[in-house]
């Protein structure tokens, strides 16, 4: 970004409702992709009484490396969430968030900077905020488990299913 340099996102999306999260950052880091799960996820599971159970990342440093030195995966320990990691060099295995990548994309960002000019990450992020939240609460979705819901009614719908599989488990 022109005067502030490279900006990279960090993604979360429920894979069953397609609730998501991200947020820009200026680095790409095992803490940067820790604080997405620290600032936005976990306090959104956490709220709605829901444990997060399993995390889907790509293999890239700021996820993989030595679990008793990497931040991102101390994060994951001491909350107790599995770290699965998608197959090398296969994008379509974490498709759901490729899919979502391309969603921002057109509907986001390039409508996003033909309309302002961005002096800083903050500006865009307020933007982003905006957009996933129009997404999460009022776009509604056509996918497996949506059905025309939006992502925030087929998570609050499929809460307490998650609550009992949780007992159960």
């Amino acid at each position: 970004m022109k005067g502030v340099g490279r900006i990279y996102q960090q993604t979360f999306v429920d894979t069953y409702s397609k609730v998501a999260f991200a947020k820009l950052y200026d680095r790409k880091t095992p803490i940067t992709a820790a604080d997405l799960l620290n600032d936005r996820v976990i306090p959104f599971f956490d709220a709605r009484e829901v444990k997060l159970l399993r995390v889907l990342t790509d293999r890239g440093t700021e996820y993989c490396g030595n679990p008793e030195h990497h931040e991102y995966e101390l994060y994951l320990a001491v909350e107790d969430v599995d770290h699965s990691r998608t197959k090398t060099k296969s994008p379509q295995t974490n498709g759901i968030v490729e899919r979502l990548h391309k969603t921002m994309l057109n509907e986001f960002y390039r409508i996003a900077f033909r309309k302002k000019i961005y002096r800083s990450i903050d500006e865009l992020q307020a933007d982003l905020d905006e957009w996933v939240a129009s997404y999460n609460e009022q776009r509604p979705h056509q996918g497996r488990w949506c059905f025309g819901k939006t992502p925030m009614q087929t998570f609050v719908d499929a809460t307490p299913l998650a609550k009992e599989k949780m007992i159960a488990a």
